[in-house]
């Protein structure tokens, strides 16, 4: 009981938040840019205020799909220097020494 009760509370959260697809961050993003806009214009009454917000929010949507690829590219070099997924250098090893 000791152990469920020194778990963090907001762990499931964190890990629901990671794996949160990439195509709804992408919507979301434009949804929240394109509501800006929205706002900017009502506030302001200027027209093209609205697909400034647009642009923001498709800046916002590349830009989460550059942070998902920049951390998968960082986990695909991870396992790239790992021994046990390392088969070329090992191929390469092997064909050296039977040229000798």
């Amino acid at each position: 009981m000791e152990n469920e009760e020194q778990k963090p509370r907001l762990k499931p959260i964190i890990e629901g938040a990671e794996t949160l697809s990439l195509g709804i961050s992408m919507v979301v993003a434009i949804l929240i840019g394109v509501a800006i806009g929205l706002g900017l214009k009502k506030l302001t009454g200027i027209t093209w205020l609205l697909w400034v917000g647009v642009a923001i929010g498709i800046l916002a949507a590349f830009l989460n799909v550059f942070k998902a690829y920049s951390k998968q590219y960082k986990e695909f070099e991870k396992l790239a220097k790992d021994p046990r997924y390392n088969m070329g250098k090992s191929q390469k090893d092997d064909d050296d020494d039977d040229e000798d």
